[in-house]
């Protein structure tokens, strides 16, 4: 596998090595060892699968220490926008984000680590995303911060497309009005 820096400390882009033939293909999703080897220390205990329609954005979302998760993201079927948003104080990135096109073909990754909010929006007319997490979900624990925030200034590649988003997703702060114990 490759690893490919993106100027933020601990997100990084991973193109895994994929054996393709005449009957289809074979990669490593995910292997333990392979990961630490590389200096990604990461230990899922939860899986999750969404599927979207062309147009849905996601997120931001995160969750508040000590339930905060590192995500290991790729698409399953489809292609996406995917964005990581810096929320840790002490980072030079701070406030900022990080967008990369994943999609089913390449088997392309993002891993993001913990202090990290998470969305993406579906660029494919529909997209099936599966992302591994170092921990457990906790609503309690569960913050999102605005798509539209003007202070981040999101280009979600929809173009002309009109932005499908959850009730829930239009209610969220700006990142300076957002809880952050990062």
């Amino acid at each position: 596998m490759e690893i490919i820096g993106t100027g933020f400390n601990g997100l990084v882009v991973i193109k895994p090595v994929v054996y393709s033939d005449k009957r289809g293909y074979f990669f490593e999703s995910y292997n333990q060892e392979s990961y630490r080897n590389a200096g990604i220390h990461f230990t899922p205990v939860q899986d999750n699968e969404s599927k979207s329609s062309k147009g849905v954005i996601r997120g931001l979302h995160y969750q508040l220490r000590p339930y905060d998760q590192a995500k290991l993201i790729r698409v399953i079927d489809g292609k996406i926008f995917d964005v990581a948003l810096d929320l840790r104080k002490d980072s030079p990135t701070f406030g900022k984000w990080y967008g990369i096109e994943l999609d089913s073909g390449s088997k392309t990754q993002l891993f993001i680590p913990k202090g990290f909010a998470h969305g993406f929006s579906v660029l494919s007319d529909e997209a099936i995303i599966l992302y591994k997490t170092d921990n457990l979900y906790n609503r309690d624990s569960e913050r999102g911060i605005a798509l539209d925030d003007a202070d981040l200034n999101i280009d979600w590649h929809l173009g002309d497309i009109l932005p499908v988003i959850s009730e829930k997703d239009t209610q969220n702060p700006p990142i300076k009005k957002a809880d952050n114990n990062f």
